[in-house]
């Protein structure tokens, strides 16, 4: 059995397994259907829908850990909506048994085993998520003031804030690190946790984009080094904001930056790696489900690089969550932020003259 013919399994009988597991979860509570009626059927079908999904990523990337994280985040989202710990733990036993059934073994076997270690954990997993903010940090008063004004919704205000610390000589990239990493961070947390609304985190993601593109007069007046990059999101991630700030690192690094934005197709990427030539490829990924296309990318690229060997950098979410992950994808190196980024790919151009 090979972890791509598990994830192809996974994948053909994912409507399936899902069905199979709302048929018996409403089987054994007869007051769902009372309670929730055909809404809460759909409902539930689509839980286990995307529990498959990234068990099924879990498994392509060999990683325990990444679906051990998702129930960890799915345990923190439940508990606001009133579910209990044993809610999900009846769900995903449900799931498990279905993914054995149905697959048989060794699929099935090895499926499982994936859920029962994210099942061993789920007592200790935290019932909430603490926030990304903290006065110890750097920064600390001008970031909760700027997400206050971004929650509020007065972006005029915000970008004053910025461009005014930027002025009062708060360097761009502790900007970029202490204020815009972390308020972004902690607005995922606060939609995590029932705090606030899918419409506020997009509001509050497009203005940071907005005030980012105030201060690119100081970022693109740094000398250039004579080094390329190309940066995007893999195909169907939506998230860009975190690869756009690397790229954005890059500049004020001397590197001359190609960024290609979010949902990029491989043949735009490796396109790009080749007409530009290169140095280093950054490829990010920010749910676990977006992980077997980042491997995509980096074997597209490598086959295609003739002549011509860029070092590629991966980050994103899933890789801050299992920090060898990188090496599963078959990159060169992983950075948790911007600013490690740009050190990891300075050393590995050295090290590749």
């Amino acid at each position: 059995m090979t972890t791509a013919s598990l994830t192809s399994a996974l994948e053909e009988q994912s409507e399936r397994i899902a069905t199979l597991v709302t048929e018996r979860q409403f089987a054994a509570d007869r007051t769902l259907e009372a309670r929730f009626g055909e809404r809460g059927r759909q409902k539930c079908t689509e839980d286990a829908r995307r529990h498959l999904e990234y068990l099924s990523s879990a498994a392509s990337a060999e990683s325990d850990t990444l679906f051990a994280d998702y129930v960890a985040w799915a345990k923190i989202l439940l508990a606001r909506l009133g579910l209990s710990d044993d809610d999900l733990a009846k769900n995903l036993v449900l799931m498990r048994d279905a993914v054995r059934e149905t697959l048989g073994a060794p699929h099935g076997d090895a499926a499982a085993r994936i859920v029962d270690s994210a099942l061993g954990r789920l007592g200790e997993m935290p019932s909430v998520s603490e926030s990304f903010l903290s006065d110890r940090q750097p920064h600390a008063e001008l970031a909760r003031r700027y997400l206050d004004l971004l929650l509020s919704g007065d972006r005029q205000t915000a970008s004053t804030l910025i461009l005014d610390a930027v002025r009062d000589g708060v360097s761009v990239r502790d900007i970029y690190l202490h204020v815009f990493q972390r308020t972004q961070h902690e607005i995922g947390r606060r939609w995590q946790m029932n705090e606030i609304s899918v419409a506020q985190e997009h509001f509050c993601t497009a203005a940071t984009q907005l005030i980012m593109s105030q201060l690119y007069p100081r970022i693109f007046a740094t000398p250039r080094v004579g080094r390329r990059l190309v940066a995007a999101c893999v195909g169907g991630d939506l998230h860009e904001i975190g690869v756009r700030m690397v790229a954005d690192f890059f500049e004020m690094a001397g590197w001359d930056t190609y960024y290609l934005g979010a949902n990029t197709p491989i043949e735009g990427i490796v396109e790009s790696v080749s007409q530009r030539r290169a140095h280093v490829v950054a490829i990010s990924a920010t749910m676990s489900y977006h992980v077997p296309a980042v491997g995509d990318v980096v074997r597209s690229v490598r086959e295609r690089s003739t002549g011509w060997a860029p070092r590629i950098v991966v980050g994103g979410y899933p890789f801050r969550v299992d920090p060898d992950l990188w090496r599963s994808v078959g990159a060169d190196g992983y950075a948790p932020d911007a600013s490690e980024a740009v050190a990891l790919a300075e050393r590995l151009v050295r090290d590749n003259a």
